[in-house]
């Protein structure tokens, strides 16, 4: 997500008083209560080293919302950023600011170990069957991107995954966090794997993560893409990474 070559300037932080970041505690594994019922996840510990990377540590607070609440109380100045996995849309960049993406959620492929394809890519897809969730961004970019194979819609995630663990189709087509996850759990019984990919689309699945702050605070966002870069440069957002993503998403 960053060029390691580039250098940002870091602004004067000195006259910030606090920075308090939003967030969620219902979208695991970016942000969540732990079993103490302490705030966990990626995007927490992310913005923890951002505020380290800073040296604005004692001026820090995360704070848990529920998702509904977050863009109100952003503008009524109840909080300076919003990390929670918002989508950058056009409308809110009317009202917004947004730092550099710092993760992006890839599509992916999941295909039953049982089935027997004729080669190791998406090329071997002409004739396949894949499952898709109706509607969804990724029906559409399945179509978009393999316009040989055949989508077989589902009404819903749990219907698609359903159907692949039958052996109704031998590949679904999905959010590639989900399906990490999935294929690596009890959930999916050991039936499937991974396959090829990842497949990115700035057109079909977004810009990435980024961190939401309000037309008033450039500085605020300034500071967060030099932080950004930093953590990638020195490895510490790999590590991160790593922590909450062990299955990975590329």
């Amino acid at each position: 997500m960053f060029d390691s070559h580039e250098r940002l300037a870091r602004p004067d932080l000195s006259a910030v008083v606090r920075i308090r970041i939003l967030t969620t505690a219902d979208f695991p594994p970016f942000n969540f209560a732990d079993q103490s019922g302490r705030l966990s996840g990626f995007n927490v510990d992310l913005a923890r080293e951002i505020c380290a990377e800073l040296d604005l540590e004692a001026k820090c607070q995360i704070q848990a919302l529920p998702f509904a609440d977050l863009e109100k109380t952003l503008e009524a100045n109840g909080g300076e950023a919003v990390m929670a996995g918002i989508a950058m849309t056009p409308e809110l960049r009317q009202r917004f600011l947004f730092s550099r993406p710092y993760i992006g959620i890839p599509a992916r492929f999941a295909k039953r170990r049982a089935a027997s394809l004729p080669g190791d890519t998406a090329a071997a897809l002409s004739t396949q069957r894949v499952g898709v969730v109706k509607d969804s961004a990724h029906e559409v970019m399945f179509k978009a991107f393999f316009p040989a194979a055949t989508a077989v819609p589902y009404a819903s995630e749990a219907e698609m995954m359903a159907a692949l663990k039958s052996g109704a189709v031998d590949l679904v087509f999905s959010d590639g966090l989900r399906l990490s996850f999935w294929v690596a759990s009890d959930a999916s019984d050991r039936c499937c794997t991974l396959f090829d990919g990842p497949y990115v689309s700035e057109k079909f699945l977004g810009e990435g993560l980024s961190i939401m702050v309000r037309k008033s605070d450039p500085l605020l966002v300034a500071a967060f893409d030099q932080a950004l870069a930093e953590l990638s440069r020195n490895g510490r957002l790999q590590d991160l990474y790593l922590r909450y993503f062990p299955n990975g998403l590329y």
